[in-house]
């Protein structure tokens, strides 16, 4: 039975790296996959971007309110359809892999989408995402992930002060945050002026930190009150 897994770490932990090397291994084999993304991520657009400089573009989009296998099923299609039109009369071409980049911007239902493509489809489903947002907590993509998948795999990286990273810090003007919207892109915020000298006040990076380094910051605090 095909399986749905959940791939996860904290901010620069490789994960898009990972994402395209799974891509890559298996098209090295012959075989063909899927690659694709939420819409909500707008960065990069229609890109996966690797911290590495590696980019591919995706196969498709899913947007807040699109039905996940129903996207992945128009595509299954239309590979079929390129092979066919190649070799007339051959075996239907199969996909051998869905790969979703930034999974925590999925909702609940789009990953049990996912995973009714892996059991019901018989396509193998990889999903790579954080797990919890700067306030520490969990993205609701995530969490349905972490619940039902059958497959769990965490992917390391490290804090500045050298431990294990954790959490995701979001830095603002150079200064941490920890109030405001759950989903904040890599990116100026809407009030930055379009003047480049008033960009970096209002740039939204963030910082992969361990358990003490982000109490450190937030004044002891580890979750909003």
């Amino acid at each position: 039975m095909a399986k749905l897994y959940f791939r996860y770490g904290a901010m620069n932990s490789g994960k898009s790296t990972a994402l395209l090397q799974a891509a890559y291994n298996y098209e090295e084999r012959g075989q063909r996959v899927l690659l694709a993304k939420p819409e909500i991520d707008t960065k990069g657009a229609d890109q996966i971007e690797s911290r590495l400089g590696v980019t591919r573009r995706v196969d498709f989009l899913v947007g807040p309110d699109d039905s996940a296998r129903a996207l992945f099923g128009s595509e299954r299609d239309r590979v079929r359809a390129e092979a066919d039109a190649l070799i007339p009369g051959e075996r239907p071409a199969e996909v051998a892999c869905l790969l979703i980049d930034e999974a925590q911007f999925l909702s609940p239902v789009q990953v049990d989408d996912l995973f009714r493509i892996a059991v019901e489809d018989g396509i193998p489903v990889m999903a790579y995402g954080i797990r919890t947002d700067f306030r520490t907590e969990a993205f609701p993509g995530s969490r349905r992930l972490l619940e039902i998948a059958h497959s769990l795999e965490e992917l390391k990286t490290i804090c500045r002060c050298g431990r294990k990273a954790l959490f995701n810090g979001r830095v603002i003007g150079g200064r941490f945050v920890f109030d405001g919207d759950q989903v904040a892109i890599d990116a100026a915020t809407a009030a930055a002026s379009d003047e480049p000298r008033y960009l970096d006040q209002y740039r939204v990076t963030y910082e992969s930190l361990c358990g003490s380094c982000y109490l450190e910051e937030s004044g002891g605090v580890l979750a909003p009150r």
